[in-house]
């Protein structure tokens, strides 16, 4: 069975079935409810039933979810629809209105993506889950004082497991570290999530993702939330890499297009070996883009990856009619001792562009 839920104070409406939560049917459909656990225990998710009657599952209440039941208000992560719901709630639709977080995680398992790449999955306290934007990163809080910025590569409904993938850059600290030396059961220290780089759902515009390396891993998450509320949007992957042993995940973009008509999917290799047998697109991956869409101007488009990339395709978008308004980027700069190794000197960057992406 199957009721209908309005927020009046912001005029959106959903569905909700008799089986979820109305916090599970309010994400699933891109309702940005506030949430800090999702287990009854923190009371983030409080609000009001204005009309309508709810009840609770078989599990009992945690201590924080009964206080708040006895003073009238509703634990949306727990409570499940009887009927048609108008509810007073909340909501979250941009990074600023996301709580911001300082955590302790354990690394619950540790899988090789390609030669350089690790994905890492942390577990976080089990009365805690973070709440984020498709898109949005974190920042490792180390002992020795620095941070390391990774973006999240899961979809805010998927968040039991935080998902991030990690390259093994020359000589970087941290990427050495995780290579060589961390294990599961680790327990590491976060920040987050952060950032203002997140899918715009609520835009009509089709869009573009592009994707260096890692850059990658933020489109990700920001595709699995489009599926997962059913986004109609036409939407482009470009994947840009050196050669083909540096694309990664690559089948799982396959199986993706096999599910849904609405995404297509363009790998760029830019020195592609001669074992690889390549017969797809060379060369930059900015450049691939325009070749495909000459005139940007109705487009939303996203790009994430290494610094030169994420420059050179907004100088060249901008030549081909891209609105400064409809373009989001995520640069992912090496971190200082990576920089040092190499001969450069680091300019004054913010805090989230010390990443090892």
């Amino acid at each position: 069975m199957s009721f209908k839920v309005k927020v009046p104070a912001s005029g959106h409406e959903f569905n909700i079935e008799s089986t979820e939560t109305i916090l599970e049917a309010a994400l699933r459909q891109g309702i940005g409810l506030p949430y800090g656990c999702r287990n009854g225990a923190c009371g983030k998710c409080v609000g009001s039933v204005i009309t309508g009657e709810t009840r609770y599952g078989a599990n009992t209440l945690r201590a924080t979810a009964k206080e708040e039941c006895e003073k009238g208000n509703t634990v949306f992560c727990q409570a499940h629809a009887c009927s048609d719901l108008e509810i007073d709630v909340r909501e979250i639709s941009r990074g600023k209105q996301v709580e911001i977080k300082t955590l302790p995680c354990r690394v619950e398992k540790m899988q090789l993506l390609s030669h350089d790449i690790m994905q890492l999955q942390l577990k976080l306290p089990e009365t805690e889950r973070l709440q984020f934007l498709a898109g949005q990163y974190i920042e490792f809080l180390l002992k020795d004082g620095k941070r390391r910025a990774f973006s999240i590569a899961n979809a805010p409904h998927d968040d039991a497991l935080i998902e991030l993938h990690i390259r093994h850059v020359p000589d970087g600290h941290f990427g050495d570290y995780v290579f060589d030396g961390l294990k599961e059961k680790t327990l590491l220290r976060l920040r987050g999530p952060l950032g203002s780089y997140y899918l715009r759902e609520n835009s009509t515009r089709p869009v573009i993702l592009l994707g260096g390396g890692t850059g990658f891993a933020p489109l990700k998450g920001m595709l699995e939330h489009a599926f997962y509320i059913g986004l109609q949007t036409p939407i482009h992957l470009f994947c840009g890499v050196r050669s083909y042993a540096d694309l990664y995940m690559d089948a799982k973009v396959k199986d993706w297009l096999k599910r849904d008509e609405n995404l297509r999917y363009t790998p760029v290799l830019s020195a592609p070996a001669d074992a690889d047998n390549w017969q797809g697109e060379t060369g930059f991956v900015h450049e691939a883009v325009v070749k495909q869409y000459p005139d940007l101007s109705r487009y939303d488009v996203y790009l994430s990856g290494p610094p030169p990339m994420v420059k050179a395709g907004m100088e060249l978008f901008y030549q081909h009619g891209l609105p400064e308004t409809q373009i989001y980027s995520d640069s992912f700069e090496y971190s200082d001792d990576a920089l040092q190794a190499m001969g450069i000197t680091r300019p004054n960057y913010k805090d989230n562009d010390t990443a090892e992406h």
